[in-house]
């Protein structure tokens, strides 16, 4: 780490924080606009016409689509490049896109906002976390990145619960909310500017450090050790289940379960709400035992795909919120910070940005497909039920490989020695 960049000589709050909380809120917008749809879907589908769920599901996943699609080669330039110069222009792409969303008249102009939204959303995840590894002490990594994770909960709260109070609740018209959401995201753009301190990359100064291929992201840092490789499939596995519940869940607890009016976005708000302790503690926890961070995941997910499976198939609504609190707390939030800190631990320090995009995209790739292979398992039998037990099935799939890839790994080393 860049001691430089976690001390302030002037005085005041030390770099280090500043980017905690910027990023905090770079994730708070992300998720404002991620989330604050999906509670009024069943509005949009009427006003604009629209057929089919598939068709609605089409929104998200073309919209994850051109995030999953920004991952690698986002990662890439800002290692080359800079990742200020690919974070302002990207949160820039993401305003006009979110304003699109808000004028559109039709399910296209729908489709080409939340794909423009994608695109420039997709330039954040692998600069931000490569500005935060390098710029946060060592022994506060994991924690510091729950704090700048609690910004997803956060976004996703005001997201559900503005949106399904003022619109179903209210009797708003849907459009207002993303004008106001694309003010946020370009007043966040503005803070990039003003608070980053973006290095240039060193072009010859390093010539032995550039030489040194382990130091920077290849093929080999990237795909040759089988802890990264299942880095990337649970990775997959935990953000499948996650945007298919952040799609569907409002409409699923709507149609399905009863759910009316303000209720659908409070009750939906509250696995982001249960996944910041959540979140706090595990990271805390994995800060502690650094050596423990893989079985620290595999419990989350153990106990993650149980609170899920009992969502649907316990009958009973105050259960059903029970269970939706508790996947929050051991869900993807809470494991997101600790497979970071993982995968830092793993990757090459000049190859930050390149490895968590690659990282990123292997997740995001399941954003792209739960949100229309749910829409049309709903569309084929009429509920979402078999959407949720085929999330269950992908996060059992990637525990047990991520279980079986660090144990061939343990088994390795130990014969080495």
């Amino acid at each position: 780490m860049n001691k430089q960049a976690s001390t302030n000589p002037k005085g005041g709050m030390e770099y280090w924080k500043k980017i905690v909380i910027l990023f905090c809120l770079g994730w708070t917008v992300i998720w404002i606009y991620r989330t604050v749809l999906n509670p009024i879907l069943p509005e949009i589908k009427v006003q604009l016409g629209i057929e089919s769920d598939a068709s609605m599901g089409l929104i998200s996943s073309l919209f994850f689509l051109a995030y999953t699609s920004m991952q690698i080669p986002s990662g890439f330039l800002a290692d080359k490049f800079g990742r200020k110069i690919m974070l302002i222009p990207g949160f820039l792409i993401f305003a006009f896109g979110a304003f699109t969303v808000g004028i559109a008249p039709s399910l296209l102009f729908l489709l080409v906002g939340s794909f423009l939204a994608g695109l420039g959303q997709g330039t954040y995840y692998g600069p931000a976390y490569s500005i935060s590894s390098s710029s946060i002490p060592d022994e506060k990594r994991s924690f510091s990145t729950a704090i700048i994770n609690s910004g997803s909960a956060l976004g996703m709260a005001i997201g559900y619960i503005g949106s399904s109070y003022l619109v179903k609740g209210l009797g708003w018209d849907w459009r207002p909310l993303l004008f106001v959401t694309t003010a946020l995201i370009i007043a966040v753009a503005i803070a990039f500017g003003k608070v980053i301190k973006d290095k240039k990359p060193e072009p010859a100064a390093n010539a032995s450090r550039e030489k040194d291929a382990g130091d920077k992201a290849t093929l080999k840092t990237l795909f040759g050790d089988i802890r990264m490789i299942s880095a990337y499939v649970i990775y997959f596995a935990i953000c499948y289940g996650y945007y298919m519940i952040v799609t569907w869940l409002p409409s699923y607890l709507q149609m399905e379960r009863g759910f009316q009016g303000a209720a659908i976005g409070f009750a939906s708000a509250l696995v982001a709400f249960a996944s910041v302790p959540g979140a706090l503690l595990f990271s805390k926890l994995s800060d502690k035992f650094k050596n423990k961070k893989i079985m620290v995941v595999i419990i989350l997910q153990i106990i993650a795909a149980l609170t899920l499976y009992l969502t649907v198939a316990i009958q009973n609504n105050n259960l059903l919120i029970l269970f939706l609190i508790m996947y929050g707390f051991f869900g993807k939030l809470a494991v997101d910070p600790i497979m970071i800190s993982y995968v830092a631990d793993l990757a090459p320090k000049q190859g930050y940005s390149t490895t968590f995009g690659v990282f990123n995209f292997f997740g995001m790739m399941s954003s792209v497909i739960a949100p229309f292979v749910t829409g049309v398992i709903s569309d084929a039998t009429g509920s979402k039920i078999l959407g949720f037990y085929l999330a269950i099935a992908i996060i059992i799939v990637g525990t047990v490989f991520l279980f079986m890839a660090n144990m061939i790994k343990r088994t390795k080393a130990q014969t080495k020695h």
